[in-house]
């Protein structure tokens, strides 16, 4: 990947992980934090995610991804007996899927037995990972059953207990797809919606199926499938003319906003697979600010918020961040970028 800078690089110390959702934390969903940050000045706000109204204002566009979370992970059975947990990624054409065996060497056409009478076959590495695979499932049942039976949610160590499927879905989440929450949208509440919609902002959605977060460890983006309809497309175009901004919920929104471009940077309606890197040199040209977590240190998700923001602003919001104790991960607090 190219960038001009090496990657930001910070510490986040363990008091900064969030490590169950709020509701476990005595606060409502929407009870998380939120540190809010502008393009254009060095201006930092600190305040509550119910305060997201105050913020925007009417005309002003939310494009969220209505991508449903899967209960993605598996446990695997290796031929000699010992479990190995598997992730589902993403879902391919011809019955294919990209896995991740987590923390174990795999061997090329090495057979695994799954839950239920299912089985897995690893064919060859992922040609853009080190750590992924293209997999063969037989599977009992089509995908969605077998997972509502077997599967559980991706999870990471800092995550303590075990929460159930709907801890990891947002309230507008439609289309099932993604291997893990865009969590950026968890904070959403009926209310809040409905708060916004009544002063004036409005909605409209893409669909990004995200997978295992190989964004967070140092790998470029493999191709993720999106939808981007007609009907948001025509959203967008009548906020731009009527002045209003258009916000991303989340990095998977941007992704898919700014992979369906015709050639002049104009939004146009499309659906496929994008691997698209958004860096300094190649910038944004639908999206004009972004509501997201706060990610991991040399994560390729900050060259994009360093593209929106710049890295000398980047860098004293995350450090104001940490200075302040806000919270990281998917259960943790939130970062608007406005223009």
């Amino acid at each position: 990947m190219s960038t001009t800078l090496p990657l930001l690089d910070f510490v986040v110390p363990p008091q900064l992980e969030a490590h169950e959702p709020p509701e476990a934390r005595g606060l409502t969903r929407d009870g998380v934090r939120l540190l809010v940050s502008y393009k254009n000045s060095d201006r930092i706000v600190h305040a509550q995610f119910a305060d997201l109204v105050t913020f925007l204002s009417a005309g002003d566009l939310l494009v969220v991804n209505v991508s449903a979370t899967l209960p993605a992970a598996l446990t695997a059975r290796r031929s000699d007996g010992s479990e190995v947990a598997m992730h589902l990624s993403t879902q391919l054409p011809a019955g294919l899927f990209v896995v991740e065996f987590r923390k174990t060497s795999v061997s090329q056409g090495e057979a695994f037995t799954l839950p239920g009478g299912a089985a897995a076959a690893a064919l060859a590495p992922h040609p853009r990972s080190t750590r992924l695979w293209v997999a063969r499932l037989d599977l009992p049942a089509p995908l969605l059953v077998y997972l509502e039976r077997w599967g559980r949610p991706i999870t990471y160590p800092y995550v303590h207990g075990n929460w159930p499927m709907a801890t990891y879905q947002n309230v507008y989440a439609s289309v099932p797809g993604s291997a893990e929450m865009a969590s950026a949208g968890r904070p959403f509440t009926p209310e809040i919606i409905d708060r916004l919609t009544l002063e004036g902002m409005r909605f409209a959605s893409i669909v990004l199926h995200a997978g295992v977060a190989s964004l967070e460890h140092d790998e470029p983006p493999y191709e993720e499938y999106f939808e981007v309809p007609h009907e948001t497309v025509a959203t967008l175009q009548r906020a731009k003319n009527g002045k209003g901004r258009v916000i991303a919920v989340g990095t998977t929104v941007v992704r898919a906003l700014e992979s369906s471009v015709d050639t002049a940077g104009r939004p146009i309606a499309s659906r496929g697979w994008t691997d698209l890197v958004i860096t300094q040199k190649r910038g944004v040209k639908v999206v004009d600010g972004l509501l997201t977590g706060f990610h991991e240190p040399k994560a390729n998700h900050i060259t994009l918020l360093e593209t929106i923001i710049g890295r000398n602003r980047l860098e004293r919001v995350y450090r104001s961040a940490r200075e302040n104790g806000y919270l990281w991960h998917e259960f943790g607090d939130l970062h608007l970028i406005l223009p």
